[in-house]
């Protein structure tokens, strides 16, 4: 069933231990009660934030925190994780509820990112810190440089700021939406200049959500003449 996948990963996982990955709460609860992919995506997320700190800090020996902590910001947030578990062909394989399914939660940012969060859990699992270092790197290294050639270590929303400024628009303000319980709040951010608003940037966090709608914002406004 996981072949494909795992053929894409490169590396071996217990099909069961897929399954609990990409088990939803939704679906969990209308089978009453079985286990749902959460544990592992609050492992999956803590391996991936060392990972990804630890790529960053030795890539860029002269950046200090106030420089890291966007570009970190910027590669590893809802969004950017939601395309790499599409890459992946992530979506045939969650288990999400009848509701979710009718809303198209398949394609839901927030459901993929936390499925591949599971994801990366279950590899730390089975393969260790070194295994699962070298596979989230296959993912995430074209982001990092991609980050890095377009100059994105300037925090997004000082960016936003900065080019808002120079071309006499409004100083940005965010519309910030948040939504589900409070052990795991989602948030929505749209960025607001000049009476426009921008794209949604979503995250686990209002200054993740505000960076990623700061950025979308940004780029939009960057291309126009």
């Amino acid at each position: 069933m996981y072949e494909t996948l795992t053929g894409a990963l490169g590396i071996s996982v217990q099909p069961d231990l897929l399954q609990l990955a990409f088990t939803h709460r939704s679906f969990a609860y209308e089978s009453g009660g079985i286990p749902t992919n959460e544990r592992l995506e609050f492992l999956g997320d803590s391996v991936l934030g060392l990972l990804i700190t630890q790529e960053l800090y030795m890539r860029f020996p002269d950046f200090d925190e106030s420089k890291l902590s966007p570009i970190r910001s910027g590669v590893v947030n809802t969004r950017a994780l939601a395309n790499i578990a599409r890459e992946l062909e992530i979506s045939p394989f969650l288990r999400i509820g009848k509701g979710e399914e009718a809303t198209g939660g398949r394609d839901k940012n927030s459901i993929l990112a936390d499925a591949l969060e599971a994801l990366v859990g279950v590899i730390y699992i089975q393969h260790g810190f070194e295994i699962t270092s070298e596979v989230v790197l296959k993912w995430f290294g074209p982001i990092i440089d991609e980050a890095s050639k377009a100059g994105a270590t300037l925090d997004g929303k000082t960016a936003l700021q900065e080019i808002a400024s120079a071309r006499g628009l409004s100083s940005p303000e965010y519309e910030i939406n948040e939504s589900g319980p409070d052990h795991d709040k989602s948030f929505t951010a749209a960025a607001i200049i000049s009476g426009e608003k921008f794209g949604i940037g979503h995250g686990k966090s209002k200054r993740e959500a505000e960076q990623v709608a700061a950025k979308l914002a940004y780029e939009e406004i960057n291309s126009r003449p």
